[in-house]
């Protein structure tokens, strides 16, 4: 246990994404804000990105694939070794709303090997009017029997507003969820299927992280006194 608590506060833990959605639906651009911090002009993608970002003292490998029809049957070429999925749905596209769902269904939630893979749905162009809420989407969602065992959510985003927390907490969620597949005790907070995203839980997990670190440290300041009074 203390070689995990270590490596949480001083090492690099890394993690691999995929990031996927039709195209058009912002997926490149929020790549690159995670990666920069800023929003940058994108084209279409042909082929794929891929970067590495830095959350919560996690190196994610973000892969972020080209959503145009003829791209979508090479997913599967991306699925190994996925620690977590990131679809993104245009939330102003509502005439393409369920041929996204159908397209999530098909290309993740019927993949067997990404069965018990966290599934964080980006509900992005929060920024324009008259939008699908993310409680809207997920409810859309809810009926899709593939996500009864596999922990997911719904964050409202807008990659192009900066003002726009929204993004970040939902990749805070994605990374807390992954390394609770690996912590059994952290399991029941947050892998639980749809709830509307809080920002209490990140903001609770944060301080769990903080009183983690004074724990370990106030036990290795012990451990010290003790090795050195016995000299």
């Amino acid at each position: 246990m203390g070689n995990t608590i270590i490596g949480r506060l001083f090492g690099k833990q890394e993690k691999r994404i995929f990031i996927m959605g039709l195209d058009a639906a912002g997926k490149t651009t929020i790549l690159y804000r995670l990666k920069l911090g800023e929003i940058v002009t994108t084209i279409p993608t042909i082929g794929f990105n891929v970067e590495t970002v830095n959350i919560l003292n996690f190196n994610v490998t973000a892969w972020d694939v080209g959503g145009r029809n003829k791209m979508r049957p090479l997913y599967r070429h991306y699925y190994t070794n996925t620690h977590g999925l990131v679809y993104i749905i245009d939330s102003n596209d509502k005439e393409r709303f369920e041929y996204a769902i159908d397209e999530l269904r098909r290309f993740v939630l019927d993949v067997g090997e990404l069965d018990q893979v966290p599934l964080l749905v980006l509900a992005n162009k929060q920024d324009l009017n008259d939008v699908m809420l993310p409680e809207e989407i997920a409810s859309n969602m809810e009926t899709l029997k593939q996500l009864e065992h596999r922990a997911w959510t719904v964050f409202g985003v807008s990659a192009v507003d900066k003002n726009n927390p929204g993004l970040l907490e939902a990749m805070e969620w994605l990374v807390n969820t992954m390394e609770a597949k690996e912590k059994p005790e952290l399991s029941e907070k947050w892998t639980q299927t749809w709830r509307p995203a809080s920002e209490s839980d990140v903001q609770e997990q944060k301080q769990d992280d903080e009183d983690t670190k004074k724990s370990f440290f106030n036990n290795f300041v012990e451990s010290l006194k003790k090795m050195f009074s016995t000299v």
